[in-house]
């Protein structure tokens, strides 16, 4: 797994890619805790994201309800295929915002 932090717009863009899975997720875990304490609006950018596994969606999990119980927010925009049929799944494309880009999220906010 491969990871970029950057800034936009008054947000947190953390973008990942390759696999999220048992052996990665808890440096996933640990940089989303990060971006969520900045205490900006964060997008999670899974464009690049081959596999996620049930431990990577639980490191989004988490991100999103500390986020949520700080007053902050957390989105995931432009979702891989692959990423994407796993939250349907787990039916948690129901309870993430998905956007399609950045820039849509950027916007949703």
């Amino acid at each position: 797994m491969e990871h970029e932090i950057t800034e936009r717009d008054g947000a947190v863009i953390a973008s990942f890619s390759g696999d999220v899975d048992l052996q990665s997720s808890p440096d996933a875990r640990k940089i989303l805790l990060e971006c969520v304490a900045r205490k900006m609006p964060v997008l999670v950018d899974l464009s690049q994201v081959n596999y996620i596994d049930s431990s990577g969606i639980a490191s989004l999990v988490e991100s999103l309800q500390t986020a949520r119980k700080g007053g902050g927010n957390l989105l995931l925009v432009s979702v891989s295929d692959a990423a994407l049929r796993v939250l349907e799944l787990a039916r948690l494309d129901r309870v993430f915002t998905i956007c399609g880009s950045i820039d849509e999220g950027l916007a949703s906010l």
